[in-house]
Formats: C-alpha cells, structure tokens, sequence
C-alpha cells in the first residue's frame, strides 16, 4: 500500500520509509510519485496542528494516505523555544550549523543542570475514507556544548541522551528512543488496527 510522506527532508523520509515498510507501507515522496506538493504554511500553534494541516494537504493534493509530521526542540531555560519554529529558529534558508550555533549562543552560560530539553514529534495521517491518527513522541536529554557527531540533521549534534548526542548514535538506536521513533511506534500501532 502506497502512502505519501508529507516531507522534502531525504532524511525524514529515509526513517519514515524505514519504520513504516515492515508494515507492508510503501512510504512515497511527492517527487517520487511525480508531483509536486504545494507548500502549506504551518500556522498551528502546537506540533499536532502543523502535521494536520501538512497531511490533509497531501492527501487532497493526491488521495493517497498522506503522513506528515511536525516536530521540533523544547528547551526549557528557553521557556520551550524554538518549539514549533525550530525549522525557522535562525531564520527561514537557515543551515543546520547556523540553528546549532543560535541555539550554543542563546544558551552560553547556562550550566549544564539546567539545559533540559525534549524533542517532540507529532504524526498525522489522514486515511483516505477520512479517518485522521494523531500520535506523539518525545525523547528527554538536554543541550551539549558543542556539536558532537557526523549523524542524523537538524540539532541531532547538540542535543543529548545519556553521554551521547542524537549525531553519535547509529539509525537503530536513535530509532529506539527517538522522539519519531516513539511516534511511529505508536502510528504503526494505529494502522495495525486498521490495516
């Protein structure tokens, strides 16, 4: 069964398509299906609203099931931001170097007690008789000093589980205890259901 990925980020999709293909999902990109998804501006005010609005767009666009997630970093001595701006943090062309660096520079001198922080993702999928899953992952740790590790994208490098940042560990132990990795557990648990 075919179900479009809200997403243009290969890496994203790369775990999506990891996570959902035991299920017998053939996880899709809009430009593997040969389309083009229009953007949909993310005007939600929590991670759930976002990937509704991202999933119910796929779907219309193509009458697929349509995936989307929203997901994001929480820092709490940041009172939660970047939150759901975090793809925006350091601006809208913004590299994931340049996100890490705002990120080490909002936070210079905080001490380590008190740089907690969570990952959140939020998963909608939109089924094609209406039918709309919303699931939720998180994964606690907090924020590193410096970037660590080649692995993952985004604040994969600053962001820390245990001695290790999420860029340090391999596909299968991030999935493991991964914010997305949690959700798709649970949106695999959904569509068991279903399917």
């Amino acid at each position: 069964m075919k179900f479009i990925i809200a997403t243009s980020n290969k890496k994203k999709l790369c775990e999506l398509e990891r996570i959902l293909a035991p299920l017998g999902i053939d996880a899709v990109s809009a430009k593997d299906y040969g389309i083009t998804l229009d953007d949909v501006e993310e005007t939600g005010d929590t991670f759930a609203e976002n990937a509704y609005l991202k999933a119910a767009a796929a779907h219309k666009k193509t009458g697929l099931p349509a995936v989307a997630d929203d997901s994001g970093l929480c820092v709490d001595a940041l009172n939660g931001r970047p939150g759901v701006f975090s793809a925006r943090y350091a601006g809208e062309n913004a590299t994931d170097a340049e996100k890490n660096e705002k990120l080490l520079n909002e936070l210079s001198g905080v001490p380590d007690e008190k740089r907690k922080a969570c990952f959140v993702c939020s998963i909608c999928c939109v089924l094609p008789d209406g039918k709309k899953i919303t699931v939720e992952g998180k994964c606690e740790g907090k924020i590193g000093f410096e970037p660590v590790g080649d692995g993952g994208f985004g604040y994969d490098p600053v962001f820390m589980v245990g001695d290790k940042s999420y860029a340090q560990l391999t596909s299968q132990e991030k999935d493991m205890i991964s914010h997305r990795g949690r959700a798709l557990r649970q949106l695999k648990e959904e569509l068991t259901k279903i399917l």
